[in-house]
């Protein structure tokens, strides 16, 4: 049984303000965010399946991760449930995504495999996220990492 990992790059354009953060980042402003998927599996081996040799189509990834991340984070805003923001102004007529969380680049991860993990095939496993914020920073979950 041989696995594979298999890696799946998206990008989004999203904004958010960090909650009671002591810097610049508790304004609003936006990243041009990269985020990478990997998938952990065993290649189909069956010459007769339509998906004969891949961990997982990317095809079928690439509607997991639309749905679930991409549809509702791009060219939106995320504000932490308790920001000021919502506390002062009225947003109705703008994509604003409510968190339960300071939608931190960790937290965003953390939120991204909860909503990830659930929807992938039997036998694959979600191995590891990297979300990229600016061209020098970045986070990364890896689920090696998260097994208690």
């Amino acid at each position: 049984m041989n696995k594979v990992r298999i890696t799946k790059e998206f990008n989004f354009e999203m904004a958010h303000a960090l909650d009671m953060y002591d810097g610049k980042c508790a304004n609003i402003h936006g990243h041009s965010y990269k985020l990478f998927v990997t998938l952990i599996g065993i290649p189909v081996c069956d010459i007769t399946h339509p998906k004969n040799g891949m961990v997982m189509d990317f095809a079928d990834l690439k509607t997991i991760v639309k749905e679930q991340i991409i549809d509702v984070y791009d060219h939106g805003l995320v504000l932490y449930k308790k920001s000021e923001y919502l506390q002062n102004k009225t947003h109705s007529a703008y994509k604003v995504i409510v968190s339960d969380y300071n939608p931190t680049c960790e937290n965003l991860l953390l939120d991204f495999a909860k909503k990830i993990e659930p929807l992938l095939p039997s036998g694959i496993e979600l191995h590891s996220l990297k979300l990229v914020e600016t061209a020098t920073s970045y986070a990364e979950w890896f689920k090696s990492d998260n097994l208690h």
